[in-house]
């Protein structure tokens, strides 16, 4: 039996080629439907990381984002079409508003509506922990981010919510997809 999700794409450039790379992987090894959901800054970071064509090659259908209900996506996830929504990688913008509860772009308000009818929602933050990281530029240059104290503290708000399950890497998307149907629906936790 094949698992079909939804997956939203923000404007996180950390952790956006290693996302598509292991979605691209997924599709190709696994029985996957993905439909990807695009944030307006999504589809400029995914120009710039010249990675349109890879994520085209990963669905068949590729929502862009037109308002915070537009397309209705929020609609096929509340009668089941989709078995989870994946958020990755989420901007410390996205992670902000959804701890608060804003709903006000197309990712958002797919989480709210997810969350609200108890479809699993797996999150992967792109700032969790204190400190420096590095990420790669579109160029393959080397760039280091300091992690804002704010941004922590979203991260960690958004692992104590309900219905909300947070990853710290892309590669384990493989295990939240082969343990969908485990996945406790109305529990907070940080799975894996």
């Amino acid at each position: 039996m094949s698992t079909t999700i939804l997956w939203s794409v923000t404007g996180a450039g950390d952790l956006i080629q290693e996302t598509v790379g292991t979605m691209d992987e997924l599709v190709r090894t696994m029985e996957l439907k993905v439909a990807v959901s695009l944030s307006k800054a999504a589809v400029q970071v995914l120009k710039w990381y010249k990675l349109t064509d890879k994520l085209n090659g990963i669905s068949d259908k590729v929502y862009v984002e037109k308002d915070s209900n537009t397309p209705f996506i929020a609609g096929s996830l509340q009668v089941g079409k989709y078995d989870c929504l994946l958020v990755a990688p989420a901007t410390a913008n996205t992670v902000a508003k959804i701890v608060t509860g804003i709903a006000d772009t197309l990712t958002t308000n797919a989480v709210a509506m997810a969350n609200k009818v108890q479809v699993p929602v797996f999150i992967l933050p792109v700032d969790r922990k204190r400190g420096t990281t590095t990420t790669t530029l579109p160029n393959g240059k080397k760039m280091a981010l300091t992690m804002r104290d704010v941004d922590i503290e979203n991260s960690n708000r958004l692992q104590r919510m309900n219905g909300i399950h947070t990853l710290k890497t892309p590669g384990e998307i493989k295990g939240v997809i082969e343990n969908l149907s485990s996945i406790k629906r109305d529990s907070p936790q940080n799975y894996l």
